[in-house]
Formats: structure tokens, sequence, C-alpha cells
């Protein structure tokens, strides 16, 4: 079940602590990957240890979400790369957190750049190959804060929002050829950037999940392996939060 051998995968923000997660859950299903970020020594490193760890002939693709020129070449470029895209990730976002009343016009302009406006590109540049294929897995990495607002966060609440309704429009869009597009909501996952933070500040954020812990990166990993694959072909417009019970929605 969720075998994916045989489809060829494009993630984006692939060696972060998520990104990382779901390359390794996609790949452990048999799918070949194309992986992107903006820190290209980084992400070379990651390849060959994808690699080393029995990826099947990963490829590392270096992409500023940032620029638009950048954007609009990383499909093309995954395609020759790869010979085709089954599965598009985007994973890649950035944080510029501030109060509303002290946010500045390009802290609100690079996070919607980022994270909404390089989406739709993507997914729009993904979409012609799709349809031509008549086959299709568009997956957006949200938030549970794109439905549940964060005091500070106005910009990146306002940017995951608006890539849930987008993915709801494409999703309607792109039915009838055989892809589907769906978002994948995490609440508090376990990355290098919480392990930092002080015992008692994780003992809070802990006390506000059910469950009674992070979730960890394999969490989101193991969704993004069932919304890619053919089990879940009649699965779309969708978010799955996946977020111990922290927000029941």
């Amino acid at each position: 079940m969720f075998d994916l051998s045989g489809m060829s995968a494009l993630v984006t923000g692939a060696s972060g602590g998520i990104g990382s997660a779901i390359c390794s859950a996609l790949s452990a299903q048999g799918a070949r990957l194309a992986v992107s970020g903006s820190n290209t020594d980084k992400l070379h490193a990651y390849r060959d240890n994808l690699a080393s760890d029995g990826a099947q002939d990963p490829v590392a693709i270096p992409c500023n979400l940032g620029d638009s020129e950048s954007v609009e070449a990383l499909i093309p470029s995954a395609i020759e790369a790869l010979g085709k895209i089954d599965i598009l990730i985007n994973n890649a976002g950035i944080t510029r957190d501030n109060l509303a009343m002290r946010m500045k016009d390009e802290e609100w302009d690079d996070v919607i750049r980022i994270n909404l406006e390089s989406n739709f590109r993507l997914c729009r540049a993904a979409a012609r190959p799709m349809m031509k294929a008549r086959f299709g897995r568009i997956i957006s990495i949200t938030s549970v804060v794109g439905t549940t607002g964060n005091p500070g966060q106005a910009n990146y609440a306002a940017s995951k929002a608006g890539v849930v309704g987008m993915s709801k429009a494409l999703a309607q869009e792109l039915a009838s050829r055989g892809i589907t597009v769906n978002c994948i909501a995490p609440g508090f996952i376990a990355t290098p950037m919480t392990d930092v933070l002080p015992d008692a500040q994780k003992e809070a954020l802990n006390a506000k999940i059910p469950l009674g812990k992070m979730g960890d990166g394999a969490d989101i990993g193991a969704a993004c392996a069932y919304l890619a694959s053919k089990e879940a072909g009649y699965v779309t417009g969708q978010t799955l939060h996946v977020n111990g019970g922290m927000a029941m929605i």
C-alpha cells in the first residue's frame, strides 16, 4: 500500500527538518526525488546523504523562491532531470514575525511572495505536464495557524490560509484530469529549531496538545506518502490536520 515506485517527486525546502522527513518517506515508498532549497551547499550535501541512504538517484536543484525567474525555471529543471513530474510537494516557507502594528511592508511582502506566490507559480507550472499525463499529486504544507490565526503572525497566517483557498480552487480546476490538490497542516513539530527551546517552554507547548507531545517530521512524511499515493485518488481539495489534537477542525 502507498507504493510510489515509478513516480517522480519534487520537494521544496527539502533539507529542513520537515522537508527531509518528507523526502525520506517518499523515497522509502519508491519515489525518485528532485530536492530543492536555497542553500546550495546544504542541499547538495543532503542529496548525497539521501543517495547514501538508498534513495534512487536523487537530484538537487537549488532555487531561490523569492526570485520569480528562479521559481519559473524550477519545474522545467525538475522535468529535465527526472523525465517527468508526478508529485509536487510545496514545503518551503519562511516567517517574519511581528505584531501587525509594527510589521514592515517588506516583512509582509517577503512572506507572501515565498509562501504563497511561489507556491502558485510552481502549481501552475506543474499542472501543465500533469494534465498531459492525466495524473498528478500536488501537496502543500500549510500550518494550523492558517486556520486558527496566531498573534504576531498575520503575514504567515494569511499566506497559509491563502494556500488552502488556492488549493481548493486548483483541486476543482484539475480534478477532471486525474490531478489531486491537497494540503497538510502541521501543528507543533519537533525540529532542530524546537530542540533548543527551554524545557519549561516545551512543557507549556505540550500542555496545549491532547496527545501530550510535539509531532515528529515522520508524521508529516507519512501524510505526504498517503496523499501522493494512488490510494488517495479520491481525496482532493482537502486539508489534513496533523497536530495531535491541539486544534480539532
